[in-house]
């Protein structure tokens, strides 16, 4: 059976889509540090063609068993598209070993798997673009900017 040599799973959130860069009053600090990380990726990137991954996981096959050869990173960061949201431009990630069933595993193989991470991401971004996801939170976001400008939706503060 042939499977996937490299998992990525992750959670995405546009940054133009933050209404509010402000930790909440009552706010865990589980809570309270994401927030303040976005913060710090907004600041860095701007608000648009960025999209803020957490919760993400790329992990790698080195063999067809899972109990010998599995390496796996947690990631979270920033993926930086062109204007049209169409392909990666870039990304800026924070890469941590978690996880490995790879007794031969040396510190040159995690350097060279964690720069492989970025690859990774920015291959499987493009293919979560070529899904449509991006494409139907753009149509979201376009039609309320049209209703907007018509002067038919409601624009709060923090927009």
């Amino acid at each position: 059976m042939l499977g996937q040599w490299v998992e990525f799973e992750f959670d995405c959130l546009p940054l133009r889509s933050v209404g509010r860069l402000d930790v909440p009053l009552d706010a865990s600090p589980a809570y309270e540090s994401f927030v303040l990380r976005v913060k710090a990726a907004v600041t860095k990137h701007g608000m648009l063609n960025s999209y803020y991954l957490h919760r993400a996981v790329c992990r790698f096959h080195l063999t067809n068993d899972p109990n010998s050869g599995l390496v796996a990173f947690d990631v979270e960061g920033v993926v930086l598209t062109g204007e049209d949201d169409l392909k990666t431009r870039g990304v800026d990630l924070q890469i941590e070993l978690s996880k490995e069933t790879c007794s031969w595993l040396n510190e040159t193989s995690v350097e060279f798997l964690a720069e492989s991470v970025k690859h990774a991401v920015a291959v499987e971004f493009d293919r979560y673009i070529q899904a449509g996801d991006l494409t139907k939170t753009k149509e979201r976001i376009d039609a309320m900017q049209s209703e907007i400008e018509q002067g038919d939706g409601f624009q709060a503060m923090y927009l």
